[in-house]
């Protein structure tokens, strides 16, 4: 993995965390217990804070920015899909991120929420807890999320990270 410290603002990982050797980490970023950064995945900490919490997957070639105005959450159980760009917002525990999806500054995506794939969220729009969030500029459908998904993902991808932990082996 590349874990670069800008000045004084250092990435923290946990122990437990699986960050794929190809992934870059910048600056104030932190990535909790099981939580896996995969592939080009690029979470960038230099104006403000990333914060990733436990059993959350940020998928290939996702990034992850903030800005001094606005930090970037994501809580626990996550799903980041591929290619998403979250920038300043605040993800609530048990989010999925659909691959491609944008969700901008001072977005707040409740819990359990699902932000459909290629979806724009423009800044400051709420996602209510549970609701579904899709089109460009992302509209809200109440109680559309799938919770069996946002599970399947969250078990997936925590089992995915102990496996590559284990058994992955550059052959170059």
């Amino acid at each position: 993995m590349s874990l670069y410290a800008l000045g004084d603002r250092v990435p923290r990982i946990n122990p437990s965390a699986f960050v794929h050797p190809d992934a870059i980490i910048i600056g104030d970023v932190t990535v909790g217990p099981e939580s896996s950064v995969w592939p080009a995945a690029v979470l960038r900490g230099d104006h403000g804070s990333i914060r990733i919490g436990a059993r959350t997957s940020v998928q290939d070639g996702s990034v992850l920015h903030c800005s001094a105005e606005h930090d970037t959450i994501v809580g626990d159980e996550c799903t980041i899909g591929h290619l998403a760009h979250l920038e300043g917002c605040v993800l609530d525990d048990g989010c999925l991120v659909g691959s491609g999806a944008t969700v901008l500054q001072a977005a707040i995506i409740g819990a359990g929420a699902l932000v459909a794939a290629q979806a724009l969220v423009p800044p400051g729009l709420r996602v209510p807890a549970g609701a579904l969030a899709r089109g460009v500029p992302a509209r809200i459908v109440p109680d559309g999320a799938d919770p069996a998904l946002r599970e399947h993902a969250v078990r997936t991808y925590v089992r995915n990270a102990h496996w590559y932990a284990a058994d992955l082996k550059r052959l170059d």
